[in-house]
């Protein structure tokens, strides 16, 4: 599974890094989402599909 983000987007609820700590994160000046890796790590894809779901602002997309 492929993941992208679009930190334009991002209102750093954080919602992704909890969800799926492993493949997201935020930085620390804003709390702005940053990809961590653009594959899903084997085992984590579940967690990133409720990631994007929960996402408020849109800024998260999947593939595969």
């Amino acid at each position: 599974m492929e993941i992208s983000i679009d930190q334009d987007k991002c209102i750093a609820a954080g919602q992704c890094a909890a969800a799926a700590p492993e493949v997201f994160d935020q930085r620390d000046e804003d709390g702005v989402v940053m990809l961590l890796t653009s594959v899903a790590p084997d085992g984590a894809e579940d967690a990133v599909e409720h990631a994007v779901a929960l996402c408020p602002a849109q800024a998260i997309r999947c593939q595969g």
